[in-house]
This record gives C-alpha cells, structure tokens and sequence, in this order.
C-alpha cells in the first residue's frame, strides 16, 4: 500500500488549481496506482497545509508522542515473545452495521490459538484493495486482485484469513487451494466464489492445507458477531506481541457512520502499498471506484510511509469494505464534498493502524519519525527519508541510545537525491546536531544523550535544495530482532 495522512479540510478554493483536484477526484475507475498518482499530483500543493495539520492529528490520535501506553496483558501470537514496550491498548470497538466476525483455530500452530478469522458482510457490500507489488506475491493476493477485478468490487460477502501458513510461492496448487476455500464459504453464505475475499499470513513455501479451512466455516458461521474486533485482530496475528486495532465516527451529509479497522504486522514490513495485512470497515455507502481512490491515495501517507526492517511482503493486503448499513446517502465521487469528513476519518484510522505496526516492530524499543524538508521533490524527500529509517548503522544507534548525527548525514547522502551538503542541517527533537553543513555551536552531548533515552524519538533532516517534505516512521534494530527471525519457523 502509497501514503501521506490528511486531516480537516477547509472551504474549496475556486481556482484553477481546486478546479484540478476535483477532476483528479473524479478520476476514480483508473487503476489504484495512477489514482494515487493523479490524486496527489493534483493536491500538491494544494493541500499540502491542510494534509500537515491532518498528519498532526492523525499522530496525535495514535499516541505517537504522548507517554508511553500500558501494554495489554495479552499472550503474544508466538509463545515466548515479550509484548512491546511500545505497544498501544487495543481500542473499544462499536459494531459496524453490516459487519460480523468469528474466530477459530484451524490448527496452522502447534499451541493453541486461534488462527483464523471470518467475516461476513451485508448485501450490496462494495469493496477496494490494495496489495502488494511484490515480484512473488501469493495465491490469496492473486484471487483477491482477480476477484475485485471481474466484480469491479460490487457486492462482497465475506473476508476469509488465516495465520500461519502464507501459500506463498505454492504454484497451482496454492491457488487451488484459495479456491476451495472460497468456494466453502460461498456455499455457506449462499453467494458466488468471487464475492469471497482471502488473505493469508505466515511461513513463505508452504501449500495451503485447505482442509483445516474448510471443515471449520460452519462453526464460524454459528459463532458469528458484530463486536468481536479485539478477537479477529489476535487470530490474524504472527510474531506481532500485542493486537492492533483502530475506529472513528465519521458523518456523511448529517448521518453519522463508523469505520473500524485491524492489522497485523512486525517485521518484514517496508512501504510498498498496504504494510502486511490489515482490513477496515465502514457502514457508509460508497462506490467500489471512489473507495479504491480513498485507499490509493491514503496508502501513501500512512501504510507506504513506514518501515521496520524494509523488507517486503509478498502476501500483503488491505482491504476496504462498505456495507452502506448507516443509511447515509450513496457516495459515487472520492471527491465529493459530503464525504470531506469521512476522507479525514478514514486516513487517521490507516495512519493510526500503520503506526501500530512500527510500535510492534520485532524487537522494537524506539519509536522514531524521521522528518525530511528541504527536498527537491516530494518523491526525493521520501526516498531519503526511507533510506534513514532503513539504515541499519542509524537503527542500531537509535537502540544504543547514540545521537551519531554522522550516520544520519551517511544516510542521507547514499539516497542519491540532490542535497546541499553546505546548507545541511540535522535536529533531534528540539536539539540542534548539525546546521549549514557543519557541527552546530549550540551542540551538547549531554543533552542529546539524555534525548536519547526517550522511548520516542524524532530526526528532522533540511537536505537544502528545495521545498518538498515527507515523513517515514520507523524503529530500531536490536538483537531480538535477530534472535526473532534467527529461529522464525520452529
């Protein structure tokens, strides 16, 4: 999943320039990709400020700098691993009109838990996704992509998924598979193959036992209900300590709707769309083609700006369904003004479930947002600010609690973006490292060692040569997480 959060939007300026972002809105049954495109091409700079002011808020709502939470005293998904330090309390989820869930275990782990998630939708339930460019990808991924795309994302039933088994890298019979498991539930819900969504996660290599799928549906069938968030996001979970999940109370031209979400990631997770995996719902009425607009461009600001290892998925999904349970109007147009409110609600609830994901990184115990100004175009900034957040020398500093401003400035300078090296400057928080190239005088160790204990940190960069900006958000890189991966299948 691209990504930049936006937040309250402000009367429409009558310009050329409002004029352009309202085509670009309009321009809904392209691709996702040339719609996160178009859309931000035409919103910068339009809207940059309103987007800063919403990014403010987003980050504000997931806690990003406020004292560190009380970690949930839940079991991990992997015997063994200690819960974040960084993690964040599972929120209190109203039911969402038109959404039920149930959760089992089919049997992928050798302990128990559970394992798999079912959710079934209500009639007329549209649907948009966003998944992986990976050069591998997975049978779910390719069911997911082939169905949305004959049903143009009208009328889907139902979400299948299961942990601990990718089907990754598992050629026809994987694929097989998917579809056994599709065609199980549709019996069920007495709907077609294709309104069935699936979405895998675990080991890469392994064929789906399809089986241990199947013969469980009817139990979750009768299991099924409205208020089992917290439930459906522990069933999705892998190496992740602690359950994450999101919600918001958007309006719609007067009616009040909810949109409620989960995710699941920890480590192999890098920008390149929807960050693992990770499902929202919302009981407004909207098109297939405008939902796939929203999720193409708030991808960018929030799943695809964050990083914990910069390694990528080959199973990852987000998925965005639409009951029109509420009973607002029917929405056709990303674009339209009614829907400014939800537009808000909907990226503060990515952003808030993509920040999650670094909070939960495997062996994670810093929180850091990097900030790059400065920059000679958006696309630049970002590339910079992901080649910091990736750098193992920065990340492993991050964990040794050393302001080495140097390996910021080596960071920096091998993203191979224009930068000025003379008008360089590098902060820490409020602290000063470096400015116009050189040391800063107000420098002090002692500040910033003591700056570095912080559970949450932030690294501003001014590369010099420009106006554009972007944030990525990361974490460090410590020896649990080598001991996390060292032995990830036993």
């Amino acid at each position: 999943m691209s990504k930049t959060p936006t937040r309250s939007r402000s009367k429409p300026a009558k310009s050329g320039g409002a004029r352009a972002a309202k085509a670009a809105l309009d321009a809904v049954a392209k691709p996702v990709e040339a719609v996160g495109q178009t859309l931000g091409g035409a919103l910068d700079p339009l809207t940059s400020a309103l987007k800063r002011a919403a990014l403010k808020r987003a980050d504000k709502q997931s806690r990003q700098f406020d004292a560190a939470p009380q970690a949930p005293a839940a079991p991990a998904g992997k015997p063994g691993l200690a819960i974040s330090p960084l993690a964040a309390p599972f929120p209190s989820i109203a039911p969402v009109g038109g959404v039920e869930l149930a959760v089992g275990r089919a049997g992928f782990y050798k302990h128990e838990r559970d394992d798999l998630l079912l959710m079934r939708f209500a009639e007329g339930t549209t649907c948009a996704g966003v998944f992986t460019r990976h050069g591998v990808g997975s049978a779910p991924v390719d069911w997911c992509k082939r169905q949305l795309e004959t049903s143009g994302g009208e009328d889907v039933r139902a979400l299948v998924v299961n942990a601990g088994c990718a089907n990754s890298f598992t050629g026809k019979p994987g694929a097989d598979a998917v579809r056994r498991v599709a065609s199980a539930v549709a019996k069920r819900f007495d709907c077609r193959q294709r309104d069935v969504m699936a979405a895998s996660t675990g080991v890469i290599g392994v064929l789906l036992d399809d089986a241990r799928i199947t013969h469980r549906v009817p139990d979750l069938d009768h299991h099924l209900s409205p208020d089992a968030w917290e439930g459906a996001a522990r069933a999705i979970m892998t190496t992740d300590t602690f359950p994450k999940g999101a919600t918001a109370t958007a309006e719609i031209d007067g009616v009040k709707v909810r949109i409620a979400g989960i995710a699941k990631g920890s480590g192999m997770i890098a920008p390149d769309m929807a960050t693992m995996l990770a499902f929202v719902a919302t009981d407004a009425t909207i098109s297939p083609a405008a939902l796939q607009a929203l999720l193409g461009l708030y991808t960018r600001s929030t799943f695809n700006a964050v990083t914990v290892d910069g390694d990528r998925s080959t199973n990852d999904t987000l998925l965005l369904f639409a009951t029109g349970a509420a009973g607002a109007p029917k929405i056709s147009r990303a674009g339209d003004r009614r829907l400014a409110d939800f537009r808000e609600k909907l990226e503060g609830v990515l952003l808030d479930l993509a920040l999650q994901l670094v909070r939960d990184g495997e062996g994670a115990t810093k929180f850091v947002r990097i900030n790059v100004t400065g920059a000679e175009s958006a696309a630049s900034a970002r590339k910079i600010a992901r080649t910091v957040a990736e750098s193992p020398l920065v990340k492993t500093a991050f964990a040794g609690e050393d302001a080495n401003w140097g390996r910021i400035v080596m960071a920096v300078g091998r993203a191979d973006e224009p930068v000025n090296r003379d008008r360089m400057s590098v902060k820490f928080g409020d602290l000063w490292a470096a400015q116009d190239g050189l040391v800063s005088p107000t420098y002090s160790e002692a500040k910033m060692s003591a700056y570095m204990k912080r559970q949450e940190l932030e690294v501003s960069v001014d590369v010099g040569v420009g106006r554009a900006s972007a944030t990525v958000w990361t974490c460090d890189l410590t020896k649990q997480y080598v001991a996390i991966n060292g032995d990830y299948r036993s």
